[in-house]
């Protein structure tokens, strides 16, 4: 079994050396394979990228380059087509989500155990460090309305990091250009009636300031997501 790691990234100069190389250093307990997806970024993103990939990539590093910005699940889309790993996982650029944790992820799907894992940043603390208020509260509620939709039980439906099949998630069709990207992917897992197991993970939020991309409209559109495909 093999693993696919796709990393969208626009204007992640400040910390894409930095997650690249922590994602080599990474004992995965299956190979692997990284695809960075620029969505047009106008700094040093690109090239950044394409030199880890020809100098410290090994092999494992793919590169593509929009050239206009699509946004985020635009990207994760592009990553999946090109995606040739038995699983693949979503791994932001910047360094909100260790990539140290991917492999307690991958052991209940390894094991027998799962299908779909979610990575958590609410089992091991009510309130993640660094995540800001208007975030909290919109992660809170987006959780809770995907839940009473769909009958589940998450405690973090928004979490970047879900482990699932790669011919799974490209049998969902999906549609999402910007962050419904989440919304949609859970919808559509919950329709199929496909359990979700969650296991806990870190997590270091960085401020607007910081390079968060994440908008008040985003909210409103991950709300009519969950709303469309459940009705």
């Amino acid at each position: 079994m093999t693993l696919s790691i796709i990393i969208p990234t626009f204007n992640e100069e400040a910390t894409i050396e930095r997650l690249i190389r922590r994602l080599l250093e990474v004992p995965f307990p299956i190979a692997y394979e990284l695809i960075l997806v620029d969505d047009h970024s106008d700094d040093r993103t690109g090239a950044i990228e394409r030199w880890l990939g020809a100098t410290v990539g090994q092999g494992r590093i793919a590169v593509i380059r929009n050239r206009t910005n699509r946004g985020k699940g635009a990207c994760i889309r592009q990553g999946v087509e090109r995606a040739t790993g038995d699983l693949v996982i979503v791994q932001d650029g910047d360094l909100e989500y260790d990539p140290r944790e991917i492999p307690a992820l991958l052991d209940p799907i390894l094991a027998g155990r799962a299908e779909v894992v979610y990575g958590s940043r609410f089992l091991r603390q009510p309130w993640p460090p660094g995540m800001a208020w208007p975030n909290y509260v919109a992660n809170r509620v987006l959780t809770w309305l995907t839940n009473q939709l769909y009958r589940l039980h998450l405690t973090d439906m928004e979490t970047c990091y879900k482990v699932m099949p790669r011919e799974r998630l490209r049998s969902l069709a999906l549609r999402a250009m910007r962050f419904e990207f989440e919304p949609e992917v859970t919808a559509k897992i919950a329709r199929r009636g496909i359990a979700i197991r969650e296991v806990p993970i870190s997590y270091h939020g960085r401020t607007r300031g910081q390079g968060k991309k994440i908008r008040a409209r985003d909210f409103a559109i991950a709300v009519w997501t969950l709303l469309r495909y459940r009705f």
